[in-house]
């Protein structure tokens, strides 16, 4: 048995009618489902998904506050009047700034821009940065990306003599801004059709607005930041993300040139997984340990040679910010391991002196993937007293509904469902654990603790052909909203595996079903260490991705492997290795194991070993009680062989919850002869000899085994069962009939059934198949299905 990592979900779908879509629309019928799922369930809408045009955009002036904003910028422009561009340090907020600075150029327009600095002011307006702004002689403030939750600063800003425009796009609070204009497509009242706009989105349809078309020269940029931002990849978001890497992969702006060219991307096909990894992370760096200054430079440069300049600053930047993010992840998974047991807390937040809060993000993210439980992750600023940080939360857990109602510990925070950031003194981090803790054990329940896959379809091999799969990608680009789809396989047999990569990291194998001639390429990504969980013969469950494979000029359909499962019990089959020991300690790795050491020795020795490695490991041994722990382990090693068939009954049947047995016994040495069990003619032979010479030196037994072919230790038992029956008599350095034996027959000799019994034990052990060792251990220990 091997478990999922995730639990499955299957998703719902109207298989009739995804039927009849794929005739209407003449598409594969796996296309036609996938399409239904995502709610694109008639014809018309079918074509406007698979067949983006501009078209498509909604009219700007349907946002709340547009026409007031349009009409106040262009007469600011026609006045010469200057404005000022008001962002944010992330890839969103430097997205959008840098479209603004692109279209007010093209407007002619009088203008500069801020960005304030995540260590020294934090994210959002500020009533220094305003009257800084104010004092420069601006007199016009268009926020991007920021200032829905900024209702105090806007009115001081107002207050001043600014007029001040808010765009933005996050979760409104319950008092919005008495600004100028307001525009976020998520405002109360709002009519604006799509509510999902990233920042650069919002600021996209404004310049939309201003030029009297869709800025399509900017999608490129408009792109970065809506797929940096996490948004869901639907409505507008998907015109964006696709026309915006069409642009990308064909930009002429200096700046983007020189960023893919850090990123090595220069000769791919740029696809939305290129730009969350490779371009926005280097976008991101420049805020996360200095300042946006470098970021926006970059994307808003005309000249080739500072662009270059600028893209190798910030992937130095983004090197330097892996290497602090490794550091405060280890650090972190510390501090949950020592001090935040899964069964006392829900929620972790961790706090530390010294931690970046420009990367506190991004080490949230990793502690998700790792401890799967909403996280908070803050650095304390040992002068001010406060922690500033971000939290990333799980499926199920809405983060900014349970930081509402924790508002009275956070003088500030903001944010949406999945992701947040907040500042609050050091003494209210305790309560703050506390009260979410509570939160979340009145929202979640035990399952939610464990990640979740939605698989779209189950599908059968037969089914998966080069069609099919091509067509996949007509649903690209994939992302939030609009995930990559993943397909479930049933009951497949996994043959060819093999570990393939640099550090052999990676599996790759092929999978086929029972009676079937078509198979499948597979490949799963850092998942090599199944391969020593797996049988070749287990059943397998497998959801992944379809994608093709290229090579010499051919294409095939594969499978990228996301999880697998095997519902049955499992008999892996290690017998005679020669790396038995290390073998055994691979075993221990991550994983609830008992041992079953039969022979006195080799306990001592794994004994030893553990002792001097400092392992916990249960070792059970012949004859004692199985303890609770061992009898709840998930894997069993057979290390060393018992002397009878019921001590493995006991034990087999004893281990219920067992899902994977080891056999690691057997000597590499091991030589058939070493399990011949005399028949009764050579015991008959045997005791010829004694009564025609009367007496046999021991010394002269070896020559005795090699003349009758037997093995010495052949010859020794079948000795030690003539004594025990009083056949034969030992006589110090010799054995001599008895001259008065008492009649008896062989198999009255306990030796004798215990020897016998032991070679059959033994021979079904060592000399059978995989599928014969299976067969017989399921005799105590039989195979189940989950």
């Amino acid at each position: 048995m091997l478990r999922a990592k995730t639990r499955w979900q299957l998703a719902a779908c109207d298989e009739t009618r995804a039927s009849e879509l794929a005739r209407e629309c003449n598409i594969p019928p796996l296309l036609a489902k996938l399409l239904i799922i995502r709610g694109i369930d008639t014809p018309e809408r079918i074509h406007a998904f698979l067949n983006v045009s501009i078209d498509q955009f909604h009219d700007p002036f349907l946002l709340d506050g547009m026409d007031v904003s349009v009409e106040r910028i262009r007469r600011a422009i026609a006045d010469g009047e200057p404005i000022c561009l008001y962002g944010d340090y992330d890839a969103d907020g430097v997205s959008a700034t840098t479209l603004m600075i692109h279209v007010l150029r093209q407007l002619g327009a009088v203008f500069d821009y801020y960005i304030p600095n995540r260590f020294t002011e934090g994210y959002g307006l500020h009533t220094d940065a305003l009257k800084t702004i104010y004092d420069r002689g601006f007199k016009l403030v268009v926020t991007v990306d920021t200032g829905i939750s900024a209702a105090e600063q806007v009115a001081y800003g107002q207050e001043l003599g600014l007029d001040i425009i808010v765009t933005d796009h996050h979760e409104p609070p319950a008092v919005i801004p008495d600004a100028l204009a307001v525009m976020n497509p998520k405002k109360p009242g709002c009519s604006y059709p799509f509510d999902m706009l990233a920042g650069v989105g919002v600021a996209f349809k404004l310049a939309h607005a201003l030029l009297g078309q869709p800025p399509m020269h900017l999608a490129d940029i408009a792109a970065i930041g809506t797929i940096a931002d996490l948004v869901p990849l639907v409505d507008e978001n998907r015109l964006l993300a696709s026309f915006g890497l069409k642009a990308l992969n064909q930009t002429r702006h200096p700046g983007l040139k020189a960023l893919i060219q850090v990123c090595g991307l220069e000769e791919k096909e740029l696809t939305a997984g290129h730009v969350g990894f490779g371009l926005a992370p280097r976008i991101n760096a420049g805020g996360r340990l200095e300042t946006a200054e470098a970021a926006v430079r970059l994307l808003a440069s005309d000249d080739v040679k500072e662009a270059a300049e600028l893209a190798r600053t910030l992937d130095d930047l983004n090197r330097e910010r892996q290497e602090l993010v490794q550091t405060m992840t280890e650090e972190a998974e510390e501090m949950v391991k020592n001090h935040f047991p899964a069964d006392q807390n829900s929620v972790l937040v961790l706090a530390k002196a010294g931690w970046n809060v420009g990367v506190v993000g991004i080490v949230a993210s990793r502690l998700v993937e790792t401890f799967y439980r909403p996280t908070i992750v803050l650095g304390i600023d040992p002068d001010t007293g406060m922690a500033k940080g971000s939290a990333r939360s799980i499926a199920g857990f809405d983060l900014y509904e349970a930081l509402t109602a924790c508002q009275d510990l956070l003088p500030h925070f903001g944010g949406h469902t999945m992701a947040a950031g907040m500042t609050l003194p050091v003494e209210n981090i305790e309560r703050l654990q506390e009260r979410l803790n509570q939160i979340a054990h009145e929202r979640l329940a035990a399952d939610d603790f464990i990640p979740q896959t939605r698989i779209d379809s189950v599908i059968e091999l037969d089914a998966i052909d080069l069609e099919t799969v091509s067509s996949l990608q007509r649903l690209a680009p994939f992302g939030m909203g609009n995930p990559t789809p993943l397909v479930q396989l049933t009951d497949v047999y996994a043959s060819g595996m093999r570990k393939i990569g640099r550090d052999d990291s990676h599996l790759k194998c092929m999978f086929a079903a029972e009676g079937e001639g078509q198979s499948l390429d597979a490949i799963g990504f850092q998942l090599a260490p199944l391969m020593e969980r797996l049988t070749p013969g287990a059943r397998i469950q497998v959801v992944g991705e379809l994608s093709l494979n290229e090579w010499n000029n051919q294409r095939k359909p594969q499978l990228i492997i996301r999880d697998l499962a095997v519902p049955h019990k499992q008999v892996f089959d290690w017998r005679g290795s020669r790396e038995k020991q290390q073998k055994w300690l691979s075993l221990l790795q991550g994983a609830n194991v008992a041992t079953a050491v039969f022979h006195p020795e080799n306990y001592q020795q794994l004994q030893q070993c553990l002792a001097q490695l400092e392992i916990s490991s249960c070792l059970l041994t012949d004859g004692a009680e199985i303890p609770a722990e061992a009898a709840g382990a998930d894997t069993l090693v057979l290390y060393d062989l018992p002397q009878q068939r019921a001590a493995l009954e006991e034990l087999l049947s004893g281990m219920k919850q067992t899902e994977r047995l080891y056999c690691l016994f057997g000597d590499p040495e091991f030589s058939f002869e070493q399990l011949h069990f005399p028949s009764r003619d050579q015991f008959k032979l045997l005791y010829q000899i004694f009564r025609q010479y009367g007496q046999v030196k021991k010394q002269h037994l070896d020559l005795l085994a090699r003349k009758q072919r037997w093995t010495r230790a052949t010859l020794d038992g079948m000795l030690a069962v003539f004594v025990e029956l009083g056949f034969i008599r030992e006589e110090g350095e010799q054995f001599s009939i008895h001259p008065e034996p008492q009649k008896s027959a062989l198999d009255s000799s306990p030796l004798y059934r215990r020897w016998q019994e032991q070679t059959e034990l033994y021979t079904e052990l060592l000399l059978s198949s995989q599928e014969e060792l299976t067969r017989f251990l399921n005799q105590w220990w039989p195979c189940t299905t989950a």
